[in-house]
């Protein structure tokens, strides 16, 4: 038990982060090769100017008007996004990790305020799975696979706050924590997530056809 704890906490992790980084850099070149081969135009009216200015607005919380028309969802799911790599980041017990490895660190949060925020993160995820369910143009779009995906993120969370507070077998749930959150890495290259390296491209892609050919917002 000791040695595979000692692997899911030193090789293991390389290897994670590893397939993430790649992944993301493979289905990024991936992308691009693409668009080269089937519409190369693309590359004739994209602009930094345009694009910048798309990913910007569509960060600022309800500038965008389709965000106006569901406040509620909009706003769970932007502090979703939000909570989603600030609470893993400053997490103390992460930084110590990472300080450990590399000799960095920053501020961090709270033990409270983190709690809530984990908390916030865990409420999120259960709406976005409820709302699966109540919203009938989604349950029809939706499969197995949204429900794991949902899964995969809530696990980490969830182990993590159990693990943190001793509540009960804290070995075994800070092995599914660790294990969890790699697995989560692993998946983000090769699934929906990936949407965090592809939502910026979409947005300097419309950014730039209504910016610099239509000459008006894409938002």
């Amino acid at each position: 038990m000791n040695s595979f704890i000692a692997f899911i906490m030193g090789p293991m992790v390389w290897i994670s982060a590893i397939i993430f980084v790649g992944g993301l850099l493979f289905k990024c070149i991936s992308i691009i090769q693409s668009v080269r081969q089937k519409e190369p135009h693309i590359f004739s009216y994209m602009t930094v100017k345009h694009s910048l200015r798309s990913i910007g607005a569509w960060l600022v919380p309800f500038f965008p008007k389709s965000t106006r028309l569901r406040p509620v969802y909009y706003t769970i799911s932007y502090l979703f996004h939000i909570l989603l790599f600030v609470v893993p980041l400053f997490l103390a017990s992460h930084i110590v990790l990472i300080n450990e490895a590399f000799q960095v660190s920053w501020p961090a949060l709270n033990d409270s305020l983190a709690d809530w925020l984990t908390l916030l993160v865990i409420a999120a995820l259960i709406f976005f799975a409820v709302r699966r369910q109540m919203v009938p143009e989604i349950t029809y779009l939706t499969s197995a696979t949204d429900y794991l995906l949902i899964l995969l993120v809530l696990l980490p969370f969830v182990t993590g706050f159990i693990a943190y507070h001793q509540w009960f077998a804290y070995r075994w749930m800070a092995v599914a924590h660790v294990l969890s959150g790699e697995l989560m890495l692993i998946i983000i290259p090769f699934s929906r997530f990936s949407h965090m390296l592809t939502a910026p491209l979409t947005r300097a892609y419309m950014g730039s056809e209504f910016g610099n050919v239509r000459h008006a917002r894409d938002w």
